[in-house]
């Protein structure tokens, strides 16, 4: 029986905490908007300095403050506030590590209005957003997330890179699928000097992606391919195709169908990366790569988080052969990879089961 079967007892707080929890997502957006992190960044100050760092109200400022300590986002000591460990490295804009661009594009009014149709959508069991949702072609929430994302997805770029490239340093060119701000195929060409990497996407999307290439040094070995992924040439053969966060937008078909067309596009010895957030098959656990099937309920017309069996049998059905499941520590995401053929002594092998993993 899973943690999540074993309830504590009773308790009407859990009721009212998820009831009024978008008190904490919409203080912590007025938060960024208003740079109290930043301000608190400038050094431990009373409401009235913050007040004047914001520009805004001292009792605003004040009441806001005491919300973002309670809920283990600053911290106050006689009427002092200064950084918890985590808005220091996380929220502060000054820190490499900082999310603050992405809790901008997490929060917009477009990425939240959908829940408010929530009812209607778990009636139907497709989103309410116009036409396609969020994979719309050549929708502009792409280029906000591009924008909005790498630093959320940048920790995760050393892990695909080393699990990919297993330390190979040879000439070999890499297809970059729905690339976003580019930066795991621009990690496997700063870990290999020899790597061509081809970003597909929209074309404004690129423009985010080929200027992370160029700030990184490899826009020389970094060349674009304008379109959908389901329509456009991809011109291999290729010796990795990535798949990041992308199979998560649609159903399982649709899957199948994008995993035949990058068997063919991959050379006998290639593999497909593909990065996933997997939940474990009971669906409920580990918490965030199970609740991510949500918003995929919320923002796509048939999208889900696939668990590794799903995903397994998604690529065997396509011809794959040694798929693994590589979770990414301290991560909700997994990357698993797949051989476009079966080397000596591996056919049947069997990958690690997903609740094995260790998030």
């Amino acid at each position: 029986m899973s943690s999540v079967a074993t309830a504590a007892a009773p308790n009407p707080a859990l009721v009212f905490e998820n009831l009024l929890a978008h008190e904490r997502s919409a203080a912590l957006r007025s938060a960024i908007e208003l740079n109290v992190f930043g301000a608190v960044g400038e050094g431990p100050a009373d409401a009235a300095t913050l007040a004047a760092r914001c520009s805004a109200s001292v009792r605003g400022i004040r009441i806001l403050c005491d919300f973002l300590t309670v809920i283990g986002l600053l911290l106050k000591q006689d009427g002092i506030y200064s950084h918890s460990p985590t808005s220091a490295v996380f929220l502060d804009p000054r820190s490499r590590a900082s999310l603050h661009t992405a809790a901008r594009f997490l929060g917009t009014a477009g990425m939240r209005a959908a829940y408010d149709d929530l009812t209607r959508i778990v009636r139907t069991g497709r989103s309410t957003l116009p036409g396609q949702g969020s994979v719309t072609a050549d929708n502009p929430i792409w280029v906000d997330f591009a924008n909005g994302m790498a630093p959320m997805m940048a920790p995760l770029t050393g892990p695909l890179g080393e699990i990919v490239l297993e330390g190979r340093t040879t000439p070999m060119r890499v297809l970059d699928i729905a690339a976003g701000h580019g930066l795991f195929g621009i990690e496997i060409a700063k870990r290999n000097p020899q790597a061509h990497v081809v970003a597909l996407d929209w074309a404004r999307v690129l423009d985010v992606a080929e200027e992370n290439a160029r700030k990184a040094g490899v826009a020389e070995r970094y060349e674009r391919l304008q379109g959908s992924a389901f329509e456009v040439d991809f011109g291999g053969l290729y010796d990795v195709v990535l798949l990041t966060n992308f199979l998560h937008h649609f159903d399982a078909p649709t899957c199948v169908g994008l995993l035949r067309k990058v068997r063919a596009a991959l050379k006998p010895t290639g593999i497909c990366a593909t990065l996933e957030f997997v939940p474990n098959e009971d669906r409920v656990t580990p918490p965030m790569a199970a609740a991510f099937s949500l918003t995929m309920l919320v923002s796509t017309p048939a999208g889900d988080a696939y668990t590794f069996s799903e995903l397994e049998a998604m690529h065997r059905a396509v011809g794959f052969r040694r798929i693994k499941a590589h979770p990414i520590p301290n991560s909700p995401h997994t990357v698993v990879t797949a051989a476009a053929q079966a080397t000596d002594g591996s056919r049947g092998k069997r990958a690690p089961r997903a609740s094995t993993r260790g998030h």
